[in-house]
C-alpha cells in the first residue's frame, strides 16, 4: 500500500491510501477521489517524505510488540492465579492429605490450593488424583491446586 498526502483544489490537505501509483492515477481520472471535506474532484498529490523501514525499526517494533503481549500475558496470569488462590481453601503442608481425602470421598470435594513434596507429587499422580503446580506468584515454595475442574474455583 502507498500512502500520498493529497490536497483539493480548495486547499484541503487529507491522506489517501492506494495499492499503487496507477491505481491512485485511476481513481482521479474516473473522479471516484474526491475532498472529503468540499467533494471537490480536483485532487493531486502533494510532496511528502517516504517512510523508510530500516531493519533495526523493524526489529524495535517487533520487541516493543513481544514487551506488549509479554505484559499481557502476565496480566493474565496473575489474574488467573488470583481467582484460584481467591476461590480456593488453602491447606497448606495438608495438602497431599486433603486432596487424596477428596479425591477418595472422604471429605468434600472443594477446590484447595496448598504446598506438597516433588515425592508427594508423584504419588499423588500415580494415585491418578489430578493437581495443578501453581509456580506462578506462589507465597512460598511451590503451590497445587486440586479441583475436578475450573467451576469448583467458581467458573475460571
Amino acid at each position: 500500500m502507498i500512502k500520498y498526502s493529497l490536497s483539493c483544489d480548495n486547499g484541503h490537505s487529507f491522506e489517501g491510501w492506494f495499492s499503487t501509483s496507477a491505481d491512485f492515477d485511476q481513481q482521479v481520472a474516473s473522479g471516484f477521489l474526491t475532498c472529503p471535506t468540499c467533494n471537490s474532484a480536483a485532487i493531486s498529490k502533494s510532496l511528502m517524505a517516504p517512510s523508510v523501514s530500516t531493519a533495526r525499526k523493524k526489529e524495535a517494533k517487533q520487541q516493543m510488540a513481544m514487551d506488549i503481549a509479554r505484559r499481557e500475558a502476565m496480566a493474565k496470569l496473575r489474574e488467573a492465579v488470583n481467582h484460584i488462590r481467591s476461590n480456593a481453601e488453602d491447606v497448606g503442608e495438608r495438602f497431599p492429605e486433603e486432596a487424596r481425602k477428596i479425591h477418595y470421598g472422604e471429605a468434600d470435594a472443594r477446590g484447595i490450593i496448598g504446598e506438597a513434596s516433588l515425592a508427594d507429587v508423584r504419588e499423588l499422580i500415580d494415585e491418578g488424583i489430578e493437581i495443578a503446580p501453581c509456580r506462578i506468584f506462589p507465597t512460598k515454595g511451590i503451590e497445587f491446586f486440586w479441583g475436578r475442574d475450573l467451576s469448583d474455583l467458581g467458573g475460571a
